[in-house]
């Protein structure tokens, strides 16, 4: 049993079972987005695996087949102020709990990406759930979560960098790169930036002590 587990998912069937993954924990800037999805007994999503390992153009193409041929699927999304408020973790949970309530469907198992379960105060319902580490290249189902979180908060990044010019969200997507970080240095950040992240939050500089000499 994995690290953290408290269920094994031996006894339920494949459309009893949801996979669960977030995009964008690590980021400086916009939602941490989870996705949430029960995949048929059979199904046909040629080259499924990890959103990391995908190109854009291959996750594109296997969204709308994910949502298609998906028993059922969700998103959660958790924003930069709320990630300030009670932490990227806290929020990473709240936003996968969003995602399993979204189901149509409810399911009757929970496999989660990592090697966290998520809390009851964030699920809000009773599931029972067990972490795999390395699931989102492991799991099909997880796999397919991953590929809905990462599209999702992929265009919804386009669409923030209409709003928010000058920080090149549309090419980082908000993660911290030196580009991104040079602009948060010249412009300040912005409403969707992580205030409470190293990058983004002002450096406490210390005071030169005054002199009348």
């Amino acid at each position: 049993m994995t690290q953290g587990s408290l269920f094994i998912s031996s006894g339920f069937s494949p459309i009893e079972i949801a996979g669960v993954d977030e995009a964008g924990r690590g980021c400086l800037a916009g939602p941490v987005v989870a996705g949430a999805c029960i995949l048929p007994a059979e199904y046909d999503l040629p080259g499924l695996n990890d959103s990391k390992q995908l190109t854009a153009e291959k996750r594109e193409t296997l969204y709308p087949l994910i949502r298609e041929q998906a028993v059922a699927w969700g998103l959660g999304v958790a924003w930069p102020w709320e990630i300030d408020r009670i932490n990227i973790l806290q929020a990473t949970f709240r936003a996968m709990g969003r995602a399993v309530r979204a189901m149509r469907v409810h399911p009757r198992f929970l496999r989660i990406d990592g090697d966290k379960i998520v809390p009851k105060h964030a699920l809000l319902l009773d599931i029972p759930q067990e972490c795999v580490i390395k699931g989102d290249g492991t799991v099909p189902a997880i796999s397919a979560a991953s590929i809905l979180a990462k599209t999702f908060r992929d265009r919804l990044m386009v669409s923030l960098a209409k709003r928010y010019p000058g920080y090149g969200l549309s090419q980082h997507m908000g993660y911290g790169t030196k580009t991104h970080v040079e602009a948060i240095q010249t412009f300040g950040p912005c409403r969707i930036h992580r205030l409470t992240f190293k990058k983004v939050k002002p450096e406490d500089k210390p005071q030169v002590q005054g002199s009348l000499f």
